[in-house]
């Protein structure tokens, strides 16, 4: 596949830049937001890598592939790429040339597994909740798990607050006060809120596992590039078929500069942010 020249639709192409999903992108591009060479972008028209596209202002790559990025997010990091009031945000720590942003954010008082790519539509698909995509969690509590709690949890409960009852999920007890669950929905807080209902409060909460892809060997603040296979495994669990953008450009990125895809990408040090 040949980037520079193809032929493809300019929310395709904001999508696959990591800028936002292929329906927000439309609406981007109505509310005149988007630039092609200079000119205020039209619904449905057609770009190539050869086109300036910018958005608000800022101009955007598209290199024809698809970069998903495992990263262990620190306890204390705001899952935010621009927030002045925020003490640490991702953005500190993934320094990777590409823009990638996140798919499910996590608490800033949690860690764990973050998934980032610069492929809209695979982001917008893993965070739909309607998918039911698995997330892993092993959670700690601050008293001693009775023997029905597990049960109670997997059943679903009822969030007050929220009006709804959770979805049923897989609950384990691992020790006196830690658990396993495995949800498919993604509430705000929702294991915090959960507990609470049954009078426990969450010590601390690590996501080790987001659909296939695991947590594994990384330590805080590190991130590895996830292989071909994995990237197209996740396309085709969220009903997504990448075409060229999956296969051909992969292939090629990964034949050139990820080896096995493995790779662990060290921290890098605290940037300080403008302002």
């Amino acid at each position: 596949m040949n980037v520079e020249r193809e032929q493809i639709r300019l929310n395709k192409y904001l999508a696959h830049s990591g800028v936002c999903s292929r329906r927000d992108a439309d609406k981007l591009i109505a509310r005149g937001a988007v630039l092609v060479n200079g000119q205020q972008a039209r619904p449905g028209m057609q770009v190539t890598g050869q086109d300036i596209v910018t958005v608000s202002g800022q101009q955007i790559q598209n290199t024809g592939r698809i970069v998903v990025l495992a990263f262990y997010k620190p306890f204390g990091v705001t899952c935010t790429e621009r927030d002045p009031h925020a003490e640490r945000i991702l953005s500190d720590l993934v320094k990777y040339p590409e823009r990638v942003t996140y798919a499910g954010r996590l608490d800033k008082d949690s860690e764990g597994l973050l998934l980032l790519s610069n492929d809209g539509d695979l982001i917008q698909a893993m965070m739909k909740g309607a998918n039911g995509h698995e997330k892993e969690y092993l959670v700690r509590v601050d008293r001693e798990i009775a023997e029905d709690f597990p049960e109670k949890m997997a059943q679903g409960v009822y969030l007050k607050e929220l009006d709804l009852t959770t979805r049923k999920c897989f609950v384990e007890k691992t020790g006196k006060y830690t658990f396993r669950i495995v949800l498919t929905q993604g509430v705000n807080r929702q294991i915090r809120r959960m507990c609470m209902v049954w009078g426990y409060h969450v010590k601390s909460l690590k996501r080790i596992r987001v659909m296939h892809i695991r947590l594994e060997n990384l330590k805080p603040g590190e991130y590895r590039v996830l292989a071909e296979t994995d990237v197209e495994r996740l396309c085709r669990d969220c009903g997504l078929h990448g075409g060229g953008r999956t296969i051909q450009g992969q292939k090629q990125f990964y034949a050139e500069n990820a080896g096995p895809g493995m790779e662990i990408f060290p921290k890098s040090p605290k940037k300080e942010r403008d302002g």
